[in-house]
């Protein structure tokens, strides 16, 4: 709790924070209306998965020059940069009439989405290498209680009855709140590396680093696109619980970052991440359960496992020795979001087919795979 306590008692460390929030109150408002949109727009499961692939592909096709922007801007001007783009696309899905701008619209979105959280991430890594302080997990923490706040505004769904309202008054409060604080981390810059050439000592860590994010992300980024179906369609929630199993596993995945950095600080980050693994693992098995108060519970043990699994990576690939904090972090959330780009047209496609059932046992497998993968890197000694 010492992370938490140094975010709240001092706005250098909070403002970075407050920006993770953002990224979470965004991404999740849209989550959270996935069903209606897709309702609005008569479309599959199908073509959702691939509506859903074009917003990860925008997020993919920034990673390559996402370092180099944020180099040449320098990473706080980079951070708020963001946060404005962020604000204006995310409104976009909401207003589109047909389903090929729908594409479009979160294809520009996942491109906002994706440079924000390279260089937020940039960010804090830098803050905490000037400062000699940790807060990156507890940072995360924040992105989580973005989801709380979404998951919590999803009961007034019924009530305010409309989609664009809602995101529109979430857009404006959010962009004032940067606004304000924007002044705190706004002129960081990147502390300059001694560049090593490339080699396979440099490149081992970051593959195993990029797989485990592969899957981590991949898995992550399905419960929050497919629970409030899954809920609805498989276990027969009623309409004020379909965004319980968002709520749940975003509440529970804050409490896990909240506690992640002094439990890291005594483990360490290898045993950390193993140990998430066995908890979502556990969490999947309840969620396959089809009962809908087992599956949100199952929901909260997916976000306490996977808690601490994101934060983690990014803090040991923006500290590889040889390699600028940037592209280390790059290297990782491009590997990762590759499992955006793939997991929703796969999840997509396998639902259409057999079921969203299916789909939840396919993450079973990614999380297992996860666990292996993070052995050998213990194996390793990264």
């Amino acid at each position: 709790m010492k992370s938490l306590k140094l975010i709240l008692s001092n706005s250098r460390y909070f403002a970075p924070a407050f920006v993770f929030t953002s990224l979470n109150v965004w991404f999740g408002t849209w989550a959270i209306y996935i069903p209606t949109i897709k309702e609005k727009l008569v479309i599959n499961k199908a073509d959702l998965g691939i509506a859903l692939f074009c917003l990860s592909l925008g997020v993919f096709t920034i990673f390559p020059v996402a370092s180099k922007i944020i180099n040449k801007l320098g990473v706080g001007k980079a951070t708020w940069y963001s946060v404005v783009l962020c604000s204006v696309t995310a409104l976009f899905p909401f207003l589109v009439p047909n389903y090929y701008l729908l594409m479009g619209s979160l294809f520009l979105f996942g491109m906002s989405h994706g440079l924000l959280d390279i260089s937020i991430n940039t960010l804090v890594t830098e803050i905490e290498k000037e400062d000699k302080q940790n807060f990156m997990t507890a940072a995360h923490g924040f992105f989580s209680l973005g989801g709380i706040l979404v998951g919590l505004g999803s009961f007034l769904i019924p009530i305010i009855g409309n989609p664009i309202m809602h995101m529109g008054v979430t857009v404006a409060l959010i962009f004032v709140i940067n606004l304000f604080i924007r002044k705190n981390y706004i002129d960081v810059v990147a502390t300059p590396v001694d560049k090593e050439p490339f080699s396979l000592k440099l490149f081992k860590p970051l593959f195993l680093l990029g797989l485990i994010g592969f899957f981590a992300f991949g898995s992550e980024g399905a419960i929050v696109d497919w629970s409030g179906l899954y809920l609805k369609e498989v276990t027969l929630a009623p309409e004020i619980l379909i965004g319980s199993g968002f709520l749940a596993f975003s509440a529970a995945m804050t409490f896990g970052r909240f506690l992640g950095d002094g439990i890291s600080a005594r483990i360490g980050s290898i045993k950390i991440v193993m140990l998430g693994t066995i908890i979502a693992a556990v969490g999947f098995l309840f969620v396959l359960s089809e009962n809908t108060i087992l599956s949100i519970a199952g929901f909260a043990l997916n976000g306490l496992g996977f808690s601490v699994i994101i934060p983690e990576l990014f803090r040991i690939g923006g500290n590889i020795k040889g390699v600028d904090s940037a592209k280390g972090v790059s290297f990782i959330a491009g590997t990762g979001y590759s499992g955006f780009l793939l997991g929703p047209v796969i999840l997509g496609f396998l639902a259409e087919s057999a079921s969203l059932k299916h789909c939840f046992y396919a993450l079973l497998g990614c999380i297992i795979l996860v666990f292996g993968a993070t052995a050998l890197l213990r194996k390793n000694k990264v």
